[in-house]
């Protein structure tokens, strides 16, 4: 596909305000988490006691913390691992839901057994499965990523599985079986691709989603250590003092509500542009 192409087929998706604003916000929670080292006002971790809970001022914009740490700086930092265990578990989610969403569409001996598979897990509550995995695993970076990685791809799968029983039956595809392509080519060229548009629009609110279940974790005290800066240990730390000192939970709250706003927001402008009869109906 040429740029031109691709951007004739992009210029739908940036007709809708709610996209443009949903890119907007994306791009400065992702341009402040990667540039935090440069931007940040002061270090994450540098303590100050004497400057604790100091409420937001032209020093600290955002505030202080307990120990005396800038929350704008540690926003930004904690930004940065937020995200990466949303990028984490999205990779993880799409690879695990593809694979079993392709075998269970694509073969109809093992589409009993995934499909059962897939309903036991989603019978459990989301965050009830990731505390559980996580709880087997022990509490981690990777263990988090993992749990809400197997958490998510249920979702994924099924997806997955409903578009591939349609492609199965489609004349080219039974061409190709016909005229004995090898199957992993028939798969991966004729399946997976129309397969990306689906997944790519699934995708964008299992990130949001991961990122809500990531702070869950931390705020229950069962994510990532605590001493690592992520909005949901932020949380977690400052609903102590969520009656002297409210601005410890205020920007890291806000700062999960626009991340989450802006990929729901991009998910729907990406469905849209994936279905238009689903814009057209709202």
């Amino acid at each position: 596909m040429t740029p031109f192409n691709l951007f004739s087929g992009l210029r739908p998706l940036l007709r809708s305000r709610a996209v443009i604003v949903g890119l907007v916000i994306l791009a400065i929670v992702l341009l402040a988490a990667i540039l935090a080292p440069l931007l940040a006002p002061h270090a994450p971790n540098k303590l100050s006691i004497v400057n604790k809970l100091q409420p937001p001022s032209a020093a600290h914009l955002f505030g202080t913390d307990e120990f005396g740490r800038d929350i704008l700086s540690r926003a930004m930092y904690a930004g940065r691992i937020s995200l990466l265990v949303s990028l984490g578990v999205v990779a993880l989610s799409t690879v695990l839901g593809v694979i079993l969403g392709v075998a269970a569409g694509f073969f109809p001996r093992l589409d009993t057994p995934i499909s059962r598979l897939l309903d036991a897990m989603m019978s459990f509550p989301d965050i009830l499965l990731a505390i559980a995995l996580v709880a087997a695993l022990g509490p981690s970076l990777i263990t988090v990523i993992i749990a809400l990685g197997i958490t998510y791809a249920p979702r994924l799968a099924r997806i997955v599985r409903g578009s591939t029983l349609v492609l199965r039956e489609m004349p080219y595809i039974e061409a190709a079986l016909t005229l004995g392509l090898p199957l992993w080519r028939v798969l991966t060229r004729h399946v997976l691709l129309n397969l990306a548009s689906p997944i790519l629009v699934q995708a964008t609110f299992v990130f949001a989603s991961a990122m809500l279940a990531e702070a869950s974790l931390s705020f229950l005290g069962v994510g990532v250590s605590a001493d690592m800066p992520t909005w949901g240990t932020m949380l977690a730390s400052g609903r102590e003092y969520i009656n002297n000192a409210p601005w410890l939970m205020v920007f890291p709250g806000l700062a999960i509500v626009f991340s989450v706003l802006s990929l729901q927001l991009l998910g729907d402008g990406l469905r849209d542009l994936a279905d238009p009869r689903l814009s057209k109906e709202r």
